[in-house]
């Protein structure tokens, strides 16, 4: 199995920061391209990015103020049972952000490319929170 880790610090308030990655319209800003769920433990999310990449994730940790992490349901065959999730800490005003996602079956070619993937992705997470900048969803590799 492999996995993805990324640490960053974001200069936003922890529950800002929970809320943008927890929260469906929180995630339309800086990953999927249209999402909706209940928030909590058990929640069934859909994490839209068009027709052919129409995914469902369950919430397994909704811990507000420190944890949210989600299992992959329905998606491609290799981020199927993964888990993607952030641990958050408080850092005087500003927040540290664990970013994980677990339980890739290999380290093949499309784990490569969802690891730089998910480091554009949260820099426009980072970015959104800092500056208020908003990417269309279009042209979000592309930053």
């Amino acid at each position: 199995m492999a996995d993805i880790y990324h640490d960053f610090p974001i200069k936003a308030p922890l529950s800002r920061v929970f809320w943008a990655v927890s929260n469906p319209t929180g995630l339309d800003e800086w990953w999927t391209k249209r999402s909706s769920g209940e928030q909590k433990e058990g929640g069934l999310y859909e994490l839209w990015f068009g027709p052919e990449y129409d995914w469902r994730a369950r919430v397994t940790k909704w811990m507000p103020g420190s944890d949210f992490e989600m299992e992959i349901v329905r998606a491609d065959e290799d981020w199927n049972g993964t888990r993607v999730g952030f641990h958050l800490e408080d850092r005087n005003g500003s927040t540290m952000v664990r970013f994980y996602h677990l339980n890739w079956p290999k380290a093949n070619e499309h784990y490569r490319v969802s690891s730089y993937c998910w480091a554009i992705y949260l820099r426009i997470l980072r970015r959104y929170l800092e500056h208020g900048e908003s990417v269309p969803y279009e042209k979000r590799l592309n930053v």
